[in-house]
């Protein structure tokens, strides 16, 4: 007997995502901290979880499991078996090996033939300051391959460097980074965490059609003495989700994500002054206070304004 027909009510979606990348059963990284932000954004949101740990690795002890590239076509299979592969974006996170990745570009392919007009972003989680935390070996898999294939990258100061085998230490050498990765096939390109002059700076640039000279910006944040866990998948899920609304305004995009993200930090902070702080806070202290923070994430005041280049 086929299923009942969900009724019509009148409500649209901004389109639909397929979310591919790591998730906490504790705590918001990976999946936990893109897919709520999403749809608070008006996205439908399909997870697919790469990896399901206890809790994020900052924590004393990680129990779970790692899915393997098999794994992961045998989901994509099903949902083709039931005609559901009608995506508007996919979102690409944590991947832990080469295997995984390579069967991500066949998901790539496999979704563009049921819409070409896919709009891939692409977070290549590699590492942070000048440290790994995947196998190198997934280094000219993305710069080679995968870089290729996405619309949107977000790379943070560490992860640029890699794939464009440049040392970045200026604006200007980001900026040069950006025009490198765009030469290779994104039209949009976000440095989410630029460290100069103890500011905090965010570089983006926008090629608007080919033949052009992209269209950058800088935003700059002041530094806050923390550190937190699943910054990098919540400014890309909320770049994904602004850029959407402004396909040709990529500064506005960046301004508004900006601030959501900024606003989640805050409002951390000010949970962890509530229980108690301390020199060394725990890292259950420092986990974003998502839930807390959905009228930021929904309707976020632009504070941190985008300087042209």
């Amino acid at each position: 007997m086929a299923p009942p027909m969900e009724p019509d009510l009148g409500l649209s979606s901004a389109g639909r995502v397929l979310s591919i990348q790591s998730h906490t059963v504790h705590g918001y990284v990976g999946n936990k901290a893109a897919v709520l932000p999403l749809q608070l954004l008006g996205f439908d949101v399909d997870p697919v979880n790469s990896v399901q740990f206890s809790n994020h690795t900052g924590y004393a002890t990680v129990k779970g499991d790692v899915l393997d590239g098999e794994q992961l076509w045998a989901l994509i299979e099903g949902l083709q078996a039931n005609d559901l592969l009608h995506y508007t974006h996919l979102l690409t996170g944590y991947i832990g090996s080469v295997s995984f990745l390579e069967t991500i570009l066949r998901v790539v392919e496999k979704l563009r033939t049921v819409n070409p007009n896919l709009i891939y972003v692409c977070d290549p989680v590699m590492g942070d300051d000048g440290e790994f935390y995947v196998n190198p070996e997934l280094v000219p898999v993305y710069r080679e391959k995968v870089v290729s294939v996405a619309t949107m990258l977000t790379p943070n100061h560490f992860e640029a460097e890699q794939l464009t085998g440049r040392r970045i230490e200026t604006e200007a050498e980001a900026l040069a980074a950006c025009i490198d990765l765009h030469a290779a096939g994104p039209s949009k390109v976000v440095i989410t965490s630029l460290s100069i002059d103890n500011m905090l700076t965010i570089v983006g640039s926008h090629v608007q059609s080919r033949g052009k000279s992209p269209e950058q910006f800088k935003i700059a944040v002041p530094k806050l003495h923390s550190y937190f866990t699943g910054t990098g998948d919540l400014m890309t899920a909320l770049l994904l989700g602004w850029s959407h609304k402004f396909p040709d305004d990529l500064d506005k995009a960046a301004e508004l994500a900006v601030s959501s993200l900024q606003a989640v930090l805050n409002n951390t902070i000010a949970n962890r002054s509530k229980t108690g702080a301390s020199p060394e806070p725990k890292p259950e202290q420092l986990e974003l206070r998502l839930v807390q923070s959905v009228d930021d994430i929904r309707s976020p005041a632009a504070r941190f304004p985008a300087v042209k280049l």
